[in-house]
């Protein structure tokens, strides 16, 4: 959170114009200043993440089946559901996370109109893949970069990708509007389209023209997202230092990390580790939780397996939901904490290294500047 008296300047200010919500000055101007600093030409501000996603949804028209992911947030399937289309789940890739590329032709039918895939914890998709399938099939392309807040890909911020990418501004993510979200997309029309849907479908004083809902955001949320976004490059280099040290002081622990795709400038959103089992994983979260450490299953279960859905295997995905661990990573993190985090886990006998090339693992994901972290 921002200093209080930051936020307040903001406040203050609110108080005197009493215009509290319907595209007030802070959230035109947080709309504007999110551009510019990610290098957008199109950005709405929405109520949160989930919103964003069923927008998407209705203003692409889509329908009958959506290729998707079973491994993210329970939102990227839900907002399919929700907009009445049936999610086809394909299985992940062992190493990114991600939706993998080369399953996904063999899940198209006549049926299929969109993909919706995740940049799980902020790490791209094979969205050079996912285009090519997409054009060749006439489908659209969603991405839940919810994650992704600072994310670049091949120098480009990652949210410029697909037809629409949709963010989340929950208080959870590195950039935050405490409760919030963004679409984003290269065409001005259907920019247009989202932006009248979003405030129930006005397209004037007292005409409409789209079926629409209420998406908009309040002056409140984007004063904090204003205060935030003045602080938002200090938080993602801290965030790159602790991820770095988290290398580091595990590389002799007995678990995968997550691979990065290649030209990515990541923005250390997450920390998850993957145990050789389940039976680890729940061993080393106990054994964190008694010493008030507090991780978390992030994400599980597998969205193939909830109760509005068809179920269906998906052994990757299966495997990767039940073994993995989110550690603790927030600005705030003291280095003697995260240095606490790791002894609890490097004294478990069990998790030995049992991976091979480990050193060039830790070395393709260190970037430079680890001069000042020592070993």
């Amino acid at each position: 959170m921002p200093a209080e008296k930051e936020f307040k300047s903001y406040v203050k200010n609110i108080w005197k114009r009493q215009w509290l919500t319907n595209h007030g000055p802070l959230a035109n101007t947080l709309e504007l200043k999110l551009k510019e600093y990610l290098s957008l030409d199109h950005l709405l501000y929405v109520t949160n993440g989930t919103i964003a996603l069923q927008l998407a949804i209705k203003a692409l028209n889509l329908n009958g089946e959506i290729i998707t992911t079973p491994f993210s947030f329970v939102a990227t399937t839900s907002s399919i559901v929700w907009q009445g289309c049936k999610p086809v789940f394909v299985d992940i890739n062992p190493d990114t996370y991600n939706i993998d590329a080369t399953k996904i032709e063999a899940a198209i039918t006549p049926q299929t109109t969109g993909i919706i895939a995740t940049h799980v914890f902020g790490n791209p998709c094979d969205v050079d893949a996912i285009k090519q399938i997409a054009e060749k099939y006439n489908l659209k392309v969603i991405y839940d970069a919810a994650h992704c807040f600072g994310t670049r890909y091949k120098n480009r911020s990652i949210f410029e990708f697909g037809d629409v990418s949709t963010t989340s501004f929950h208080a959870t993510k590195l950039f935050h509007t405490v409760e919030g979200g963004a679409v984003i997309t290269k065409d001005p029309e259907l920019l247009k389209k989202m932006a009248i849907m979003r405030s129930f479908g006005y397209s004037g004083t007292d005409t409409f023209s789209e079926l629409g809902i209420n998406a908009k955001n309040c002056e409140l949320h984007a004063a904090m997202g204003l205060c935030n976004l003045n602080h938002v490059d200090e938080i993602l280099q801290k965030r790159k230092y602790l991820y770095q040290h988290y290398l580091i002081r595990l590389n002799r622990l007995g678990v995968k990390f997550q691979a990065l795709q290649g030209y990515t400038d990541y923005n250390h959103a997450y920390f998850p580790i993957l145990f050789e089992s389940e039976e680890l994983m729940h061993a080393s979260k106990t054994k964190l939780e008694l010493s008030q450490i507090y991780s978390r299953r992030y994400f599980y279960p597998s969205l193939s397996a909830l109760p509005y859905v068809d179920n269906v295997s998906m052994p990757v995905c299966d495997s990767v939901a039940s073994r993995i661990l989110c550690l603790p990573l927030y600005h705030t993190l003291t280095l003697s904490d995260l240095d606490f985090i790791c002894r609890v886990l490097l004294k478990d006998k069990n998790l030995k290294p049992k991976i091979k090339n480990f050193g060039v693992l830790i070395a393709e994901q260190v970037e430079s500047g680890l001069d000042h972290i020592s070993a």
